[in-house]
């Protein structure tokens, strides 16, 4: 029968013998720390004198009836001088125990001030510990495969007069430069169970910050009734500090040359013995920092209120690296067009690398290097106002004023304000110029058949064209910044001539009838019409599916070339327009006949009961009546509310023009794909889309460091799918240190009021009051009508105005008042509130709800409707 082995240091570091807490121990003694005086029963040696079989039945009754060699006794006492004198603790040493991961704090059992002769018999009480329920219910918990493999320590006892533990990292802050101490009289098994209150000392940047708490017992052992319990504490030293500045000093110094020693958090328990002497009883890894960010490192806030209208739910590789470049790039040349020097530029690079950032498949801004890029122009503070009202930025976040650079700082802003003039003056032929070439490159490339080009070429041509929309973008961002200005500029001076109306310069801007995100409804609704008055065919649109359709539509060649008309102009316009990765009508016009087959079952929608332009007219009638007496202020606002108009507008029908650009980029993107999956490369055309720009390039260029693409997109897609299945993150999240290392980017959870009624509130941005039941509609294939229910739902983007006008009012999660829904809702006279935070949370489909298009709130009631 094999004896039980007796392990005394110095001796091999294996973890597998020594178990986690006796690994550490010996560490700390190659390291020069003081421990004090231990011994090892390995775990390989318990293992084998067990039985074979490992139930655990047979196992507990095995152990309890085990007789410890004489051997062992012997050996212990060899180990330490005048052994039969000291007292000793027996503690555990699991495999898995004091691990990066997995502590198994206080799952195990301890034996203190346990004498010689009662060695044996505490060692199979920690043995048997391994096998009790709490510990099994543990390792369950964290699917640990757990067999009883410990090992245990016989260590000589600190009769400690001041004891604690100590963190090498702030437990809740994060904070890695921190180490926090909590002490205790006597021993720190009082601490640890939490019967007594300790103090706390926190250290950082050479300062000590206290929590002294009354402590009037300590946890001593009573020699006489050979026990350990809570005896007073002398009324001195009650509520004076446990520790000096010196052992705190002492204590941090050691917890941080720890922390380097092993290269990470440490987790400490130390006492001070009768001499003052300061020991270290163990040390483990600090668990649970990947939930534990480090709030002492770089602060990064994040915000999708309103890029969400752009890119709505997951977004692919692909897409994102695309639209990151395309960012960094513009703005890059914003910052140029602007008069902002190339040194300053230089300077900033990082900021324009890092407008965005992809938060479990979500594309957010940085709102960091957008305040940043914004302070390189003049007039910071008027212009972060006006951005956060443009971005739907519900909370201010601001960067640290800008010093004055002095003369040369007067020279640049006086230099910039005519640069912005001369911008500003020029707009209209920019605006034009822009058009025309993109007009031309588009139809150049509508030429080009991509899905049988090889990807070299294809990716020769995507080169190309991504140098104009690099280069080529001054019109769209001169006017999204000046369209930010004027509206900004408009909202401050509306709101004097009637504090009371708060949309005023909403229903201004109300009924301008130039805005290209409705023409696609208009259209729909002229082929519609067509089909209406031809009963053959509305029967044929009623009776077949959408590909047959498709195919046959030659059989009525009026609505044949309506629908090819609207194919060739807004082919490229549908939900989730600027995402690489979705399939538009333009690929698949069946989907579009889709359309079509839901406005021929249902009558066509009669106009709204809020015309847009009596709205406007109420609005300007307010306007010369606060003026009457002020014609020369009445025209400077009526030219300032004219420009608005016109940059407004140009701003939703600009972004139109973005859309047919990435409609070639998809195009060439599909085509690489298609030639990919004939070749075998990858799996199917789509899987395209799980690959950056960067990948695929290198792939076609042999600079990859992925020679199986196949393995790396069965890798993405899996975990794409699982953020697909994960419920929408909040709108803003703040991160530190490392983004993708323990922040947490939990949805916000709102809590539903019961009181029978509850106010929400938004952004009014678009004039009129509705009583209705609310429909809350994810995606707008959902339906074919709303039949005059209130839209609920979290953003919008062009793909969604067939659904708008069968709507009665509209009520968005996300967005700004230039947000997509708030100008396409103004237009159509459609009452609208958008920025309604815990909207999707606080109402569901069927509630009666009363929303003010032009305060903003939106009363949820949950009465029945009356009867008329």
């Amino acid at each position: 029968m094999k004896t039980i082995e007796i392990l005394k240091p110095p001796f091999l570091l294996d973890r597998k013998r020594l178990g986690g807490k006796g690994a550490n121990l010996a560490s700390l003694l190659d390291l020069g720390f003081d421990v004090p005086p231990f011994v090892v029963i390995p775990a390989d040696c318990l293992s084998e004198i067990m039985p074979q079989k490992h139930e655990i039945e047979t196992t507990i009754s095995f152990i309890r009836a085990y007789k410890f060699p004489a051997e062992m006794l012997d050996a212990v006492e060899a180990a330490f001088d005048h052994a039969r004198t000291k007292l000793f603790a027996v503690r555990s040493s699991g495999l898995a125990e004091d691990g990066a991961k997995h502590s198994f704090a206080g799952q195990f059992k301890t034996e203190l001030f346990v004498e010689f002769d009662q060695i044996a018999e505490a060692v199979r009480s920690v043995w048997l510990s391994a096998f009790e329920s709490r510990v099994l219910h543990y390792a369950s918990e964290r699917r640990l495969a757990w067999a009883g493999e410990i090992s245990i320590i016989i260590q000589e006892m600190v009769d400690a007069k001041i004891a604690g533990v100590g963190f090498g990292v702030h437990p809740t802050e994060g904070w890695r430069d921190a180490s926090v101490i909590s002490a205790v009289y006597g021993l720190g098994e009082g601490l640890v169970s939490g019967e007594l209150d300790a103090d706390t000392f926190t250290v950082r940047d050479g300062k000590i910050d206290r929590q002294i708490v009354d402590k009037t017992k300590g946890m001593f052992f009573d020699r006489h009734q050979k026990k350990l319990s809570l005896q007073p504490v002398p009324a001195g030293l009650v509520s004076k500090p446990s520790l000096t500045d010196e052992q705190v000093f002492e204590l941090n110094a050691l917890i941080q040359k720890l922390n380097r020693r092993l290269g990470c958090p440490q987790d400490i328990e130390f006492a001070f013995s009768d001499a003052q002497k300061l020991y270290l009883l163990q040390t483990r890894p600090v668990t649970g920092l990947e939930l534990l960010p480090d709030r002492s490192a770089h602060r990064i806030v994040w915000d999708n209120s309103n890029i969400i209208e752009s890119y709505p739910g997951v977004t692919t590789p692909l897409t994102f690296s695309f639209i990151i470049k395309m960012y960094e790039a513009v703005y890059r040349q914003m910052a140029e067009i602007m008069g902002v020097p190339e040194k300053v530029r230089e300077s900033e690079r990082e900021v324009f690398a890092n407008m965005l950032g992809l938060l479990r498949g979500r594309v957010y801004y940085n709102l960091e290097g957008w305040y940043r890029a914004l302070a390189m122009l003049p007039g910071y503070q008027v212009n972060a106002r006006f951005m956060e009202t443009m971005m739907g930025v519900k909370e201010r976040f601001d960067i640290p004023a800008q010093k004055s650079g002095g003369f040369q700082s007067w020279a640049r802003l006086i230099w910039s304000v005519f640069k912005m003039l001369g911008l500003l003056f020029g707009l209209n032929r920019s605006r034009s110029q822009f058009k025309k070439v993109l007009d031309g490159i588009i139809a150049e490339y509508k030429k080009l058949d991509f899905d049988r080009m090889r990807p070299e070429e294809s990716m020769r041509r995507y080169l190309y064209f991504e140098q104009f929309l690099l280069k080529k973008w001054k019109a769209p961002l001169v006017n999204d910044f000046f369209a930010m200005i004027y509206f900004g500029l408009l909202k401050k001076s509306a709101a004097k001539i009637d504090p009371n109306h708060i949309g005023l310069h909403n229903d201004l801007l109300a009924g301008s009838h130039d805005i290209i995100s409705t023409e696609p409804f208009r259209r729909i609704m002229a082929i519609s019409k067509v089909i209406h008055s031809n009963s053959e065919a509305r029967t044929f649109f009623l009776e077949n599916q959408a590909n047959t359709i498709w195919q046959e539509i030659s059989r009525f060649p009026e609505i044949e070339q309506r629908v090819h008309a609207y194919l060739d102009d807004f082919g490229e316009r549908t939900v989730g327009e600027l995402k690489l990765e979705t399939i538009t009508y333009a690929q698949q016009p069946s989907n579009f006949i889709s359309i079509l087959q839901s406005y021929a079952r249902q009558p066509l929608p009669e106009r709204q009961p809020y015309d847009e332009t009596e709205v406007r007219s109420r609005a300007e009638a307010a306007v010369n009546h606060y003026y009457r007496f002020s014609p020369f202020r009445k025209w400077f606002f009526y030219g300032l509310l004219k420009k608005t108009r016109k940059l407004v507008s140009s701003r939703e029908n600009l972004r139109y023009e973005r859309t047919r650009g990435f409609g070639v980029v998809r195009r060439i993107f599909s085509g690489i794909g298609r030639q990919f999956a004939s070749e075998g490369m990858i799996e199917s055309q789509r899987d395209i889309f799980f690959l950056t720009k960067e990948e695929i390039f290198d792939f076609i260029k042999g600079t990859s460091v992925h020679s199986d693409i196949r393995s790396l997109i069965k890798d993405r897609k899996n975990t794409y799918l699982n953020y697909e299945n994960e419920p929408p993150l909040p709108e803003r999240i703040t991160t530190f240190g490392t983004v993708y290392h323990a922040n947490r980017f939990d949805a916000v959870t709102v809590t539903k009021s019961t009181d029978s009624s509850s106010v929400l509130k938004g952004l009014g941005c678009s004039a009129g009051v509705v009583r209705g039941r609310v429909r809350v509609v994810r995606t707008p294939d959902e339906l074919e009508s709303l039949q005059g229910d209130i839209l609920v739902t979290s953003s919008t983007d062009p793909g969604w105005v067939t659904l708008f006008p069968s709507a009665g009012a509209i009520l968005v999660e996300r967005g700004s008042l230039l947000s997509h829904s708030a100008i396409v809702s103004r237009e159509l006279g459609i009452p609208c509130v958008v920025g309604i935070t815990g909207l999707l949370s606080m109402v569901k489909t069927g509630d009666l709800v009363e929303m003010n298009g032009t305060t903003g709130e939106i009363l949820i009631l949950n009465q029945e409707l009356p009867n008329e």
